[in-house]
């Protein structure tokens, strides 16, 4: 029997990014897929800034970059094309890169798979679906049934990445809320024979049949259609009828259908998404109508919330009463997040012409009155969970990424400085720190303590860079502070104005992390 840190259940995007964090973390980790290989097909669209700062801490965003597609805007429009909405989106956002990436997911697989591939401590197994699944005090039993026929694998913990029909879900008998969504679509892929003027990014809600155009990266585009039902599928889903449809947009001399797929958009959460030793995560624990592209995104915040969780209890740091935070973290997050898509897959997906044409002028005359200014989206910030005992401004916030430079190169934060835990402050909040005896237990504790200023000097355990763009400068005069302590999955742990206040917040950080604080 196998037995190793924590077995991952499920493949797919969110378990790669789940099983890599780990692994780069020095974890033994197992993924059990029970498919042969890759899926290989496209599912999500797009990701945003966030989820690529993960990606660019895997070390895949390098290569992913030449097949993505940077959108500015995505627009909403009725049947008769009179714009209605037009969300924007940033080439720098919060996170330090583009807000918004079109994609050809297959290609993202590939990426995270030869990055879970890499390391030595991934174990990769493929065809082997779990069909048993028994907890104890210390361990996880999993059986999967293979082509060489039954094993079992022991893991401390089990992160369950297996979908929206999960297995693991159904095993633990974790019901799931209906948040009341639920559409049924089809689904059509085209991959382009040469250079063709397709809309990059629209939302119609034409009350004959509500349609989605979008790309899928350079190479490849999606149509999707709203049924009358599912039943209406089967007869569809014929290439003739498929082509009679994005007719106005596409010819077969200008691409190919390579999939059409049914899927009915839902709006659904997990009650639990944790029993004892095994987490939920991703489509596993919550599934959202794709209005906002923030599916796979909610996912990815999962496994980064996870992953330097489990680290800190297996490393021994922390007791795993700290998974706790888990769920009360992410489940407001995600349900904000899946409200917010169906308020405006609602507002799309209006069947009644006359619902339709008083949604149309209540959008047209708050445009007028607008004026163009696109409509920023803002997620909400992470609360009731692992942050700093005193609520102060930021707190809980999605961070910052900046350029900085370091004397030899000019490059994101995370990449000039690594990731993890990062205590960031003016330079004059230093000298707190050195006189209350904090540097060197937060080099121990695994804390970056970062100057981000004027100037680039070795000053350890310090890390002086000189910040370029003036991100943090204008960061901390918005949050009115100093000093800012950020987690690994990049929110804000907590902040501090004053040399006391900094000191302390060091100290708070200190003993989280499991480490005595001086005095």
């Amino acid at each position: 029997m196998a037995v190793v840190d924590v077995a991952v259940v499920g493949y797919g995007p969110v378990g790669m990014a789940a099983a890599a964090l780990l692994g780069q973390r020095g974890h033994r980790v197992v993924v059990l897929e029970r498919y042969p290989g890759l899926y290989n097909l496209p599912r999500a669209a797009s990701f945003d800034d966030e989820t690529m700062r993960t990606l660019a801490g895997l070390g895949v965003a390098g290569e992913l970059l030449p097949g993505l597609r940077v959108q500015g805007t995505y627009e909403w429009r009725n049947g008769r094309g009179d714009l209605l909405l037009e969300q924007s989106f940033a080439e720098r956002g919060r996170s330090g890169w583009a807000e918004w990436y079109m994609m050809y997911q297959p290609e993202l697989e590939a990426a995270l798979d030869r990055r879970c591939r890499s390391l030595p401590n991934v174990e990769v197994r493929a065809a082997s679906p779990v069909v048993a699944l028994e907890q104890g005090p210390e361990h996880v039993v999993l059986t999967t049934e293979g082509p060489g026929g039954r094993e079992a694998v022991r893991a401390r913990y089990v992160v369950a990445c297996d979908g929206g029909n999960s297995f693991v879900r159904s095993a633990l008998g974790i019901a799931s809320e209906d948040l009341g969504f639920s559409e049924p679509w089809m689904v059509c892929d085209f991959r382009f024979r040469r250079p063709t003027p397709v809309p990059p990014a629209l939302q119609l809600g034409d009350p004959s049949g509500p349609t989605s155009v979008i790309s899928l990266g350079p190479a490849h585009h999606r149509f999707s259609f709203m049924l009358d039902s599912v039943d209406d599928f089967a007869t569809e889903r014929a290439a003739e009828r498929v082509w009679k449809r994005v007719a106005s947009h596409l010819a077969p001399e200008d691409a190919d259908l390579i999939r059409v797929a049914t899927y009915t958009f839902r709006s659904l959460a997990a009650e639990h998404w944790r029993r004892g030793r095994v987490l939920l995560a991703g489509d596993a624990a919550h599934q959202m109508p794709p209005f906002l592209g923030q599916g796979m995104c909610s996912g990815f915040r999962d496994a980064q919330n996870l992953a330097f969780k489990l680290d800190l209890v297996l490393r021994g740091a922390v007791g795993d009463g700290i998974l706790g935070t888990y769920q009360s973290e992410r489940a407001p997050h995600v349900r904000a997040v899946t409200e917010k898509g169906i308020e405006l897959g609602h507002l799309q997906t209006l069947r009644d012409p006359a619902r339709a044409a008083e949604r149309d002028r209540t959008l047209l005359a708050r445009r007028a009155a607008g004026g163009t200014t696109p409509q920023p989206l803002r997620f909400p910030s992470l609360r009731d969970g692992f942050f700093a005992a005193v609520s102060a401004a930021g707190r809980g916030e999605l961070s910052v990424q900046g350029v900085v430079a370091d004397g030899d190169r000019a490059d994101r934060l995370d990449q000039v400085v690594g990731g993890g835990f990062h205590l960031l402050l003016q330079e004059h909040l230093v000298a707190a720190l050195r006189d209350a005896g904090l540097l060197g237990p937060l080099a121990g504790a695994g804390v970056r303590v970062v100057v981000p200023g004027e100037r680039a000097v070795e000053d350890s355990p310090v890390t002086l860079v000189r910040d370029v763009d003036g991100t943090y400068r204008d960061w901390f005069a918005a949050l009115d502070c100093g000093a800012v302590a950020v987690r690994p999955d990049f929110y804000v742990y907590g902040t501090a104005r004053t040399p006391a206040e900094t000191a302390a917040l060091a100290a708070e950080l200190l003993r989280a992390l499991g480490t005595d604080a001086p005095g």
